[in-house]
């Protein structure tokens, strides 16, 4: 069924088309799409769930190696190796901390234009291929390096790697799923993200206790599995069919939606809708980044890439990356400092299940602005807490670190990927979503540059007070949020257009109505 809006804003649809001119509706598609619910698709339509739960997995490396970077440095023999003795305990420096997080940020910047070209040019199949074979190469390449170098080469390759599966898992996810399963779907790469992260912070204290070399090379080498796992479901994934059609193999796009919705369902419909608008699409000229940031795909572009520096606003790096190390700072023991890492992420794993339950019922934009402005508080809270000088205060500190990845996990950080697949143009997508990595990996580079200087004590030494740092942009970015997120639950993506065509206000998308 069509979104019930809450405003009296109503118009008649007109033939309508991507950017700034307007596309044809293909009503069979769309009555099909709004008829398609939760319960049928579960019974039905399996294997969507289960590909698009493939695809969104590729977001595991990426996650387990944000946070095995900050992680890394609590681990004592990789401070001994890679660092030097400070007031006799050992310290990484603060340069080579911030070169380690961000020579990963810069691949991931130039991994993601790569997919980008690579995708649309040999198919998204090929594309995690390329990605995979980078991946395993640098894991390889980490474990084996006894030098800074070495490692830093290492790191950039496995950045670049990861640009690809951070580019394809929500690319994939938009683009094989229908309306009601699309939002779960595409947050379900963040969820992950949390479980790369989860699994990072249980194999550091797994490891980390070891004063020899494999403290901190095994959980380098775990990273081969999740690159085994992808290249096993690799040659049995379909490819995506609006790629299909789009490079004119119509037949080769029939059969991939007939694998996704089952040989019982009529797919002519929604091929027929694919169609239409790849050929409306091939009557302008070849889309580029440029016309990312022409006509109403400048908006577009905004909220897909700005849901993801919203993230970094609200210290996502300096919260979760740096749990571990944070709690160490703050005169936790090693013991408590890991587990609370572990339960840390836990909560997010939770957290990111929980957002499953509330996207088709609250939708995106109340979700978003939501956990912005519980983030904000949060991160005050821990900013306070580091100037009252008592133990109660560093364990109100920690509750607050773990109240803050579920929050994140289930709004902000599962509501960017949902955003993302929906914002963007189905022309522009591959194109949009490499812009999104981009926006990842710009702020992962700042972010990684400035915290250690904040954190360290041998720098800044500001501890918790970094909370009030990332508490002030985090309250710059809600009011952001709450004017450019739009509600786009329950639209197809021809609806979506026709929206942004008619300039319709993000703010006011949630009661628009179109008949």
């Amino acid at each position: 069924m069509s979104p019930s809006p809450s405003t009296d804003l109503v118009e008649h649809v007109d033939p309508v088309a991507h950017s700034d001119v307007k596309p044809t509706l293909p009503n069979a598609d769309i009555d099909q799409e709004h008829q398609l619910t939760f319960r049928d698709a579960w019974k039905h339509h399996k294997a969507i769930i289960g590909w698009s739960f493939f695809w969104a997995m590729c977001a595991i490396g990426w996650g387990f190696d944000a946070q095995v970077n900050g992680a890394m440095i609590s681990v004592p023999s990789f401070r001994r190796d890679f660092g030097y003795i400070f007031e006799g305990e050992a310290v990484l420096p603060a340069s080579w901390q911030a070169a380690f997080n961000i020579i990963s940020a810069v691949g991931q910047f130039l991994g993601g234009f790569c997919c980008s070209w690579v995708a649309d040019k040999t198919g998204r199949k090929p594309s995690l291929a390329v990605g995979i074979l980078l991946c395993t190469g640098a894991i390889i390449g980490q474990i084996v390096t006894t030098s800074k170098v070495g490692f830093l080469i290492s790191k950039l390759i496995l950045g670049i790697g990861l640009g690809f599966y951070l580019t394809l898992g929500p690319l994939m996810c938009s683009e094989i799923t229908p309306v009601v399963l699309r939002g779960i779907s595409t947050a379900g790469v963040n969820l992950g993200i949390a479980v790369g992260q989860l699994i990072s912070n249980s194999v550091i204290k797994g490891f980390g206790e070891r004063t020899d070399r494999w403290a901190y090379r095994g959980p380098f080498a775990i990273q081969l599995f999740f690159a085994a796992f992808l290249a096993a479901g690799l040659a049995f994934s379909p490819e995506s069919p609006w790629y299909l059609v789009r490079v004119g193999k119509i037949e080769k796009a029939r059969k991939s939606l007939q694998r996704l919705y089952g040989n019982n369902t009529d797919i002519s419909a929604k091929l027929a809708g694919m169609e239409t608008t790849v050929h409306e699409e091939s009557m302008q000229k070849a889309p580029s980044f440029i016309d990312c940031f022409r006509g109403t795909d400048l908006l577009r572009t905004g909220i897909s890439t700005g849901v993801f520096a919203c993230q970094h606003f609200v210290g996502i790096i300096f919260v979760l990356g740096y749990s571990t190390y944070f709690f160490q700072l703050a005169g936790l023991d090693t013991a408590h400092s890991f587990d609370l890492g572990v339960g840390v992420t836990a909560c997010g794993v939770l957290g990111n299940f929980c957002s499953w339950f509330i996207v088709n019922s609250y939708g995106r934009r109340k979700i978003f602005v939501f956990g912005m402005v519980a983030l904000t508080i949060l991160l005050f809270l821990i900013g306070i807490m580091d100037v009252i000088p008592s133990s109660a205060a560093k364990w109100v500190q920690a509750s607050a670190t773990v109240i803050y990845a579920f929050v994140y996990f289930m709004t902000v950080g599962a509501m960017a990927f949902v955003i993302l697949g929906e914002a963007s143009s189905a022309q522009l997508r591959a194109r949009t979503t490499a812009l999104a990595t981009a926006t990842q990996a710009l702020f992962g580079i700042a972010m990684n540059f400035a915290i250690p200087y904040m954190v360290n004590p041998d720098k800044g030494n500001m501890k918790g007070k970094v909370g009030f740092v990332f508490g002030g942009l985090a309250a710059i970015a809600t009011l952001g949020s709450f004017f450019y997120v739009p509600e786009l639950k329950g639209r197809t993506f021809g609806e979506i257009d026709h929206m942004f065509y008619n300039r319709v206000p993000p703010r006011k998308m949630g009661g628009y109505q179109i008949e």
